[in-house]
């Protein structure tokens, strides 16, 4: 891969639903190996037995991430269906208990559940990972240094998980509050160097904390087994507009902040605490509050922050011919609400947490069965 291509790959993590009881159900094992003979290697368990995992091949256009997420999708669904499961995509389940998903039986799994305890077994979550290609180690860190500013827009457009264990949260994205108590999570701090990332991993792996770098889950991180930015911040969106719409934000951003990285390398990273209070904003009132313009530490309505990340992306979008579909995406999910929004409206007119889940099964097939 070269810097130019600004390749995508998008992870989506599913819940595997019982519908008769609208309850999460364990089955991934017994759903694994059909969805196997679809997609490969391109599936794979997750930390409890009702989630399951897709990664879609490398994609060199949004067109391309939109027809494998589709294909991606659809294999799902049907192995789920011939095994009498069905599948939804929301940060959260609106209402299945946390205490009663068990962990699926693996070595990595194990050891995670003896360190974290009960944050493991309350970690029942689903989230939207968005790989950018980026062959060029030592410029990724300014990228990730710039990226992380906007972080917030992302969380809000994806959020899509204000119910759990069967109460409204009144966060947007409650997925977020429940991962940021994990040690490695959350927005991270800035790095001077490639340098200093690797000798920031190496501490963490020395001193115990984790056992190797893919422990680390900051919501923006470089990988070490392939040289991508990976945007980790977005819950799962039932809609297949809004993924599209995030894998082209976040190439948006790689491309521009790459751009700025080496016309103009210095560059003050706004403070944590910031950040911090940006992301939380964000999770809390979702597009239906004021957000946190990083960048200028002022308060923002929601759609305006969004405009101005689209603003900030426009030359990167219209260069890789992808500014026509993502204003329009964007301009569609302000108008009709991130999937937190839709969520409370189907229960706010139907009165039921079981037809949030319906519609949950239904948003996620859209457009793919």
């Amino acid at each position: 891969m070269t810097t130019e291509e600004f390749t995508l790959g998008v992870e989506e993590e599913y819940q595997i639903i019982d519908p008769v009881t609208r309850q999460l159900r364990p089955r991934e094992a017994s759903l694994l190996p059909d969805a196997e003979r679809a997609l490969g290697e391109r599936v794979t368990t997750e930390f409890h037995q009702s989630q399951i995992e897709i990664a879609t091949p490398v994609c060199r256009t949004l067109a391309d991430v939109r027809e494998q997420l589709k294909r991606s999708r659809r294999a799902i669904i049907e192995a789920a269906a011939r095994d009498g499961d069905w599948i939804a995509a929301a940060g959260t389940h609106p209402f299945s208990r946390s205490t009663a998903q068990p962990i699926t039986d693996k070595p990595r799994y194990r050891d995670m559940a003896q360190d974290y305890q009960a944050l493991a077994h309350e970690l029942v979550i689903f989230g939207c990972h968005v790989h950018v290609s980026l062959d060029d180690p030592e410029a990724a860190v300014g990228v990730l240094n710039r990226a992380r500013h906007w972080l917030t827009p992302l969380l809000a457009l994806s959020a899509n998980s204000p119910f759990w264990g069967g109460d409204d949260t009144g966060y947007a994205s409650y997925r977020t509050e429940l991962w940021i108590r994990w040690p490695m999570a959350g927005p991270p701090l800035p790095f001077e160097s490639r340098a200093e990332w690797e000798a920031t991993v190496r501490a963490l792996i020395d001193s115990g904390s984790i056992s190797d770098a893919t422990k680390i889950y900051w919501d923006i991180r470089l990988p070490e087994k392939v040289p991508t930015v990976e945007f980790r911040v977005a819950d799962v969106c039932a809609s297949l507009d809004d993924a599209v719409l995030l894998a082209g934000l976040a190439r948006g951003l790689v491309r521009t902040c790459l751009e700025q990285t080496r016309r103009d390398p210095p560059f003050t990273p706004a403070r944590p605490e910031l950040v911090r209070a940006a992301h939380w904003r964000a999770a809390r009132y979702g597009l239906e509050g004021e957000l946190i313009d990083v960048a200028a530490a002022r308060s923002v309505p929601a759609p305006d922050l969004v405009r101005a990340l689209l603003h900030f992306i426009r030359p990167a979008l219209e260069a890789g011919g992808d500014w026509d579909e993502v204003s329009a995406l964007t301009e569609q999910t302000l108008r009709r609400g991130n999937g937190a929004m839709r969520q409370r409206e189907v229960f706010a007119r139907q009165g039921r947490l079981a037809d949030v889940v319906d519609w949950l099964v239904r948003e996620t097939a859209a457009g793919v069965v």
